[in-house]
């Protein structure tokens, strides 16, 4: 029950990761819970929660109470093992515009975690790709210090640099009377932006959504240029990165980096600069 190379996902807040088939993708969901699945060829909807307790009392057994308890009121779940991994596992059939489903359900827990799974899938047809992602579950311990990740961009991210792009172009209008259009053109007036003066130095999230403003300028404007989430510690936020190198272009070093330092910032210097690595 493997996935292969697979992609990684490292959950909000980084309590869970875990690994997903490279022909899926994460998509938009009800809060708190995550959703993939193949938009080429679709294999079925894979979707994960993940609870902690809000006391520490009888935190790190957390996760295999939620278990227990799925089994004691659920009289349809049996006990199974996927991977090294205890679950309550049940399944339900319903129909839709006249084609049978069935959603398959976990329930799990790894110490002070508990996980609800589930993959539905036309009646008939094999669940080994969700199995193989719960078996990859793990938990990303508190204070522990792990390196630095790029992983495929989340839905987290995604919504990032989209109010990045509608913020700028609202400033931009209002500040310049122009219009933001994410070409080269539009360099110049971001800088016309900083040169302003529009935004204090404690602005932080103003500098940053203008750093994202230039990398979705250079997403638009150089092929290979592909978004990314960074994992750094209490820090995730969206990155570029560039084909197979390893050139990574970070929103935050653009500009707010020099502005918290008393810096001139000179973007279009910076703009070429990053072309010039390439």
């Amino acid at each position: 029950m493997t996935i292969g190379h697979g992609k990684k996902f490292i959950s909000p807040n980084a309590w869970f990761s875990m690994i997903y088939p490279d022909g899926w993708n994460e998509f938009e969901d009800a809060e708190g819970t995550f959703l993939f699945y193949n938009p080429n060829h679709w294999t079925g909807n894979f979707r994960i929660s993940a609870y902690k307790p809000e006391k520490a009392a009888g935190a790190n057994s957390f996760g295999r109470s939620f278990m227990q308890e799925e089994l004691d009121k659920n009289e349809s779940a049996s006990f199974i093992k996927v991977g090294k991994l205890e679950c309550a596992y049940s399944k339900e059939m319903f129909q839709e515009e006249g084609t049978y489903y069935v959603t398959h359900l976990w329930v799990t827990g790894i110490d002070n975690i508990a996980f609800e799974c589930t993959f539905t899938v036309p009646k008939g047809e094999k669940i080994e790709e969700a199995e193989a992602v719960i078996a990859s579950l793990e938990l990303r311990k508190e204070g522990q210090k792990y390196p630095a990740e790029l992983i495929p961009l989340r839905v987290l991210e995604v919504h990032e640099i989209n109010e990045s792009y509608e913020w700028t172009v609202e400033v931009m209008k209002k500040q310049l009377k122009k219009d933001f259009q994410a070409t080269e053109d539009d360099v110049i007036k971001i800088q016309q932006l900083i040169d302003n003066n529009i935004f204090t130095p404690k602005q932080k999230d103003a500098w940053v959504a203008l750093g994202i403003a230039i990398c979705i300028i250079l997403a638009n404007e150089v092929e290979g240029m592909e978004w990314m989430t960074l994992i750094d510690g209490n820090r995730e936020a969206p990155v570029l990165k560039y084909k197979d190198s390893e050139i990574v272009v970070d929103p935050l070093s653009l500009i707010w980096s020099k502005i918290k330092r008393g810096q001139p910032c000179d973007v279009a210097s910076e703009y070429k600069r990053i072309l010039e690595s390439l």
